[in-house]
């Protein structure tokens, strides 16, 4: 792989290291250089990565890390959603403890979201490896595709097809930027629909699936610590929402009868951040990506399409905060004398995290002298698909100023490698449950 000398991850992540957190197995210099590794690809110049979901650059992400599961004696393999599974026998037979993440990201994302747990799971394998440890129950480590839903505009597209999550009437919906079918993207990743479909497992193979990420917030840093325990994450809903207006000259056509959609669209965009408030403390609603056609300077827009990001740790009030933007954008296309469309995209459940398991993932943060800080995630993830059919729990890694989906994400090697070792004595523990 050609190194971009442009890209200083590996420098500044071993700069400040604590070599005295490498024992027990695990060594920091191996993160960082694999952390630095899966950088380099889709690098962009400002320091982050663009990797979209069932892309070639997800691809060859997952390619190298398949490598380093088989170096470390994994058997690896693939479904047709391009999900990867890397499992290491147990002295017995049975149910699976499970660990991983994602390697695909947002547009101009950052280094540490996905990878890390990725890297965290195979790193417990690494560690055992040296240590000649063999764990009671079998192991895996998993590899989701299109976590973030940067492809699709629908999240979670891996974990859906491994859980049977995701229905024929979404499959023949999903669009993705270029306008191409579920059916063809995988053609071009080298999978067909008939292969994601039967990407469905038995999730009750797996005892328990444990996900290590960053904390997309700052309460880790305002407590000082390195590592937390998520008591439930939120369910997303993406909300699409297209106004239809008609196209005309700017110059020749009158302001009066315009069908501007971008006008209904702005009206609708300003509103949104009223509605939340009016449901609970923890409700969010937020436009991240929007659409203008034809996107012409001296051209009335015609059609403007924009993703609404709905979510609440609660589904009942997150349920009706959908009800409530559907009823405002209906009304506000109605208002203009335009049409629109409105469709949900994905409707994912809250996952909560059992109380057992918080306090059994507080014991591995005592032993390494961590005070439990309990966080709810207001990010949705992998393990809440999961966390439908059988007991799933998260760690979060301190992330400094909160920041994440930004090339600036960053978190310091000492707290990814304090979070492996708590992560490492938790899976230990579930092996003798």
């Amino acid at each position: 792989m050609p190194v971009n000398h442009n890209n200083p991850l590996y420098e500044e992540l071993m700069k400040d290291y604590d070599n005295t957190l490498d024992h027990s197995g695990i060594h920091g210099e191996r993160i960082a250089r694999r952390l630095f590794e899966l950088s380099q690809i889709g690098f962009i110049q400002v320091g982050g990565v663009k990797r979209p979901g069932f892309s070639n650059e997800e691809k060859e992400a997952k390619t190298l890390v398949k490598k380093w599961m088989a170096d470390a004696g994994l058997t690896v393999s693939e479904d047709g959603a391009g999900n990867i599974t890397a499992r290491l026998k147990g002295k017995n037979s049975g149910r699976a403890i499970a660990s991983g993440s994602h390697v695909d990201s947002v547009p101009n994302g950052g280094n540490f979201d996905g990878p890390l747990g990725v890297l965290s799971a195979l790193e417990v394998v690494e560690s055992w490896k040296e240590t000649g440890y063999i764990p009671e129950k079998p192991y895996e480590v998993i590899i989701f595709s299109d976590e973030e839903g940067s492809r699709f505009n629908s999240g979670l597209t891996g974990s859906q097809a491994m859980t049977g999550a995701i229905s024929e009437q979404e499959m023949s919906q999903l669009r993705d930027y270029n306008g191409e079918t579920l059916e063809q993207v995988l053609a071009h990743y080298g999978s067909t629909l008939e292969a994601f479909k039967a990407a469905k497992r038995n999730i009750n193979e797996l005892e328990l699936f444990v996900e290590v990420h960053i904390e997309q917030g700052k309460k880790l840093e305002k407590a000082n610590q390195s590592v937390g325990i998520v008591t439930g994450i939120a369910g997303p809903a993406w909300l699409e929402v297209e106004f239809i207006g008609e196209a005309g000259h700017a110059g020749n056509t009158p302001m009066i009868g315009r069908k501007d959609s971008l006008v209904a669209a702005a009206e609708f965009l300003q509103s949104i951040p009223e509605f939340p408030k009016g449901i609970s403390d923890t409700a969010v609603a937020t436009v991240g990506k929007l659409d203008v056609f034809p996107n012409g300077a001296n051209v009335i827009p015609e059609k403007v399409r924009m993703l609404v990001d709905i979510r609440d740790i609660k589904e009942e009030p997150r349920d009706r905060l959908i009800d409530q933007l559907v009823e405002q954008a209906e009304k506000i296309a109605a208002k203009h004398d335009i049409p629109s469309n409105i469709k949900l995209n994905t409707r994912i459940k809250p996952v909560p995290i059992a109380e057992d398991l918080q306090k059994r993932l507080a014991a591995s943060l005592e032993k390494f002298g961590i005070t439990p800080t309990y966080i709810p995630s207001g990010a949705g993830h992998d393990a809440m698909n999961l966390g439908r059919f059988i007991p799933v729990a998260m760690l979060f890694v301190k992330s400094k100023d909160g920041i994440s989906h930004n090339p600036k994400e960053w978190s310091s090697l000492n707290d990814c490698v304090t979070g492996i070792h708590v992560l490492k004595d938790f899976i230990e523990d579930a092996m003798e449950k």
